[in-house]
């Protein structure tokens, strides 16, 4: 499982979907279903701008959870 770790960056830098929205140029709903972990799949260009803006790598955004064992 990928997990996405938009809404810890979000709260580490005290912004709201709407900010993000705004800086990134991103559709809201994009963002949203990012936050709540509910996306199915996320653009390169949007990964790109969201890097951008919090100033990370992809691995800080996206993590693999191998919960297989699980």
């Amino acid at each position: 499982m990928v997990r996405c770790h938009l809404a810890r960056l979000m709260g580490e830098h005290k912004m709201k979907i709407v900010d993000v929205a705004r800086e990134t140029g991103l559709n809201r709903n994009t963002i949203t279903l990012l936050y709540k972990e509910t996306a199915q799949r996320i653009e390169l260009d949007a990964l790109d701008k969201l890097c951008k803006l919090f100033n990370c790598g992809v691995g800080d955004l996206l993590e693999f959870d191998d919960d297989r064992g699980k």
